[in-house]
């Protein structure tokens, strides 16, 4: 399994969590669109949030960072959020209590 945390700061970043949760499900429609996925977790935090995608592998990422920016441009392009932080690694552990 692959993971890709994507977190947005900075200037316009608060908007646009605060558009991503009024839209929270129309987002989890989008994502939950992506081949593979396993988890997808949108988080608030103090000065934006940052989303955690956990897919089966590399090219549902790639999926899932594509379609993140399409949302984004296509909902959210005039908030001005900077580019994201975009880290993603292979999965060590993963545990699911759900």
């Amino acid at each position: 399994m692959q993971t890709v945390l994507r977190r947005y700061s900075g200037k316009g970043a608060k908007e646009l969590f605060d558009l991503l949760d009024k839209h929270s499900a129309e987002v989890e429609e989008w994502m939950g669109g992506v081949k593979g996925l396993v988890t997808y977790t949108l988080v608030r935090s103090g000065d934006g949030g940052f989303s955690v995608t956990v897919c089966r592998d590399k090219a549902g990422i790639d999926e899932s960072v594509q379609r993140a920016k399409e949302w984004i441009a296509k909902n959210a392009g005039g908030v001005g959020a900077a580019a994201p932080e975009v880290t993603e690694g292979a999965v060590i552990a993963h545990l699911n209590r759900s």
